[in-house]
């Protein structure tokens, strides 16, 4: 089985990132170390987690 960059649509990107924002800010722990400097924003940490690729949410398209 081959892995590849999967290509998002802008309709899940904005799921995704909404999806992962709302985790955070019901106390999932956070990805990215570095997120002290965005003032502990919710929405700024997933946009900056789905930049990263460590996003631990998939899309399954059938």
């Amino acid at each position: 089985m081959e892995i590849q960059i999967q290509e998002y649509t802008r309709f899940e990107r904005a799921r995704i990132v909404g999806a992962r924002a709302l985790q955070i800010s019901m106390g999932a722990p956070v990805l990215i170390q570095d997120y002290e400097k965005s003032g502990a924003d919710p929405l700024y940490i997933a946009l900056e987690e789905f930049r990263r690729g460590v996003v631990p949410i998939t899309v399954k398209r059938e």
